[in-house]
């Protein structure tokens, strides 16, 4: 299964629509190919077959085991240009990219001026729209012509020409050093998740100022503003700092706002912004704002100009959907978004080829949190072990460790204690592993660890107890993110006052927002 999945032709093939499948039989009709072409041949044989089977390849007797490889790898580059020859395919980019190829032709074929022409309006195309690496490229090509061939139609030509190379440079060193930054720091975001005490702030904010170039921020475009935005966010992110996370989320997507023609041609930034934006007002409550902006969202992403290829109906997926959860979980109404789960399981099977698997794991630990908040404890299990049992996650420990913690609670509730020693001495090991065993997380264990020892009479008192300890955590600034996976303090309530988890949360969310 592993080797089927990892033919990138097969997978090609399998994600191209009904139209894109026509348009590549249209293209190779252009060429002059006759049906019995080779690697027409491959492509109805791979187009028909559930699972990439090289046998069944073979049999057809068209191409050898030796050959294949080559054919296969002339398929795949005859499908990726019918793709780009694809009108739903053509964005500016790939205009600029077009343009730039037809003067380089010209310049070979010694037809200088008609050269220099078509580079001028792709130049202004690509500064227009904020490709400033090609608009570079561009006046490079400019430079390479002129010294060949002097126009002498400006006489300053040479001087504009070196002028805009030069503010060009300048601009794409500053957002690549912002781009680096942003990735870096969302890269230690994925692999650590939050920062866990005041040694490791100081290390991650050290890292960001030593790495932030110089700006000012009058003089930056949109393409500079939004990597500067970014390496804010995800620096607020790591710090646990959810004001300054809504603070730069907000720019961000106002920045697309003030520029909209960049959201078509950026919509995967433009949803990464308003996914980025949807979560810092979760984090910080603020239920109002978060149903406005993630109402915004599926408006925006439903109207007909918003692009629809593959890459962002995924994202789109993944972002509202994911969302679509933490709206339930902020308003305590796990019973009514049970619907979700169905809807998301099918988008997972629909996009698993486009979705990594960090993010599938997120979508089965919100799976698992929903059932836990109405009581299913053995379906929350089931999707937890999902989680537990993969050995090929190597991101966001905290998502590990916290879906252990829930797992232990899961069990107990589920009165699934003949292991639950067992339980509790594996997810020990894991968190000191981890090096992630907090207080909120030793006191759990040490809490679950001795509930068996305990009389019947005594354990509401042995709750209340706990929560009175794990209480003085809730705003501390490096235990508190323990509450951000697992409301311990609601389900610890539910076991005082003999309450659902549910009508916990949904009583808290109803006195907090009783004004509105």
């Amino acid at each position: 299964m592993t080797k089927e999945q990892k033919d990138n032709l097969f997978v090609l093939i399998k994600s191209l629509s009904k139209s894109e499948k026509r348009q590549f039989k249209l293209y190779v009709g252009r060429l002059g190919v006759n049906e019995d072409s080779k690697f027409l041949l491959l492509f109805n044989v791979l187009h028909k077959l559930k699972v990439y089977n090289e046998s069944a390849i073979l049999k057809n007797g068209f191409v050898k085991k030796e050959q294949l490889s080559n054919l296969k790898a002339h398929l795949y580059k005859q499908i990726l240009i019918s793709l780009r020859l694809n009108p739903s395919h053509q964005n500016i980019r790939i205009q600029i990219r077009e343009q730039l190829d037809f003067a380089t032709i010209l310049y070979h074929k010694g037809l200088y001026t008609q050269g220099l022409k078509i580079l001028d309006k792709a130049k202004s195309l690509a500064i227009a729209n904020e490709e400033k690496n090609s608009a570079y490229e561009i006046i490079e090509l400019e430079k390479v012509i002129e010294a060949q061939y002097i126009t002498r139609s400006i006489s300053s030509r040479a001087d504009e020409l070196t002028v805009q190379a030069k503010q060009l440079s300048q601009q794409n060193v500053l957002a690549s050093k912002l781009s680096n930054l942003s990735l870096q720091l969302y890269g230690l975001f994925l692999k650590t998740g939050y920062v866990k005490d005041a040694s490791e702030h100081e290390k991650v904010t050290k890292y960001f100022n030593d790495r932030l170039p110089v700006y000012n921020i009058s003089k930056l475009g949109f393409r500079e503003k939004l990597w500067l935005y970014k390496s804010y966010l995800w620096f607020s992110f790591l710090t646990q700092d959810f004001l300054a996370c809504y603070k730069y989320s907000k720019k961000w997507v106002n920045l697309f706002h003030e520029y909209p023609g960049m959201i078509r041609l950026n919509p995967v930034f433009f949803l990464n912004g308003n996914q980025n934006l949807l979560e810092a007002l979760f984090f910080v409550r603020q239920h109002g704002k978060f149903k406005e902006a993630l109402t915004n969202l599926i408006e925006i992403t439903n109207e007909d100009w918003f692009p629809k290829d593959d890459n962002v109906q995924s994202l789109t997926f993944l972002y509202v959907g994911s969302n679509k959860f933490n709206s339930h979980f902020m308003e305590g109404k796990f019973q009514e978004g049970l619907p979700l789960v169905a809807e998301t399981l099918e988008g997972i099977r629909k996009h698993k080829s486009r979705i990594d698997e960090h993010h599938i794991m997120v979508f089965y630990y919100k799976i698992a949190s929903l059932y836990f908040g109405i009581g299913e404890h053995h379906k929350c299990i089931e999707f937890l072990s999902k989680i537990i049992s993969n050995k090929s996650l190597q991101m966001r420990e905290d998502l590990l460790c916290f879906s252990r913690i829930l797992n232990l609670v899961a069990h107990y509730e589920a009165g699934l204690d003949y292991n639950l020693d067992t339980l509790i001495k594996s997810t020990f090991k894991f968190l000191i592993k981890m090096e992630d065993l907090h207080k909120v997380q030793r006191e759990m264990i040490t809490f679950l660890k001795g509930l068996g020892d305990l009389y019947p009479q005594d354990i509401k008192a042995a709750f209340k107890q706990l929560h009175a300890k794990l209480k003085v955590f809730e705003d501390d600034p490096y235990e508190k993110r323990a509450f951000l996976y697992l409301d311990v303090l609601s389900w610890l309530e539910s076991k005082i006052e003999n309450k659902s988890v549910e009508m916990i949360i949904r009583g808290k969310f109803l006195s907090l927002n009783k004004n509105n």
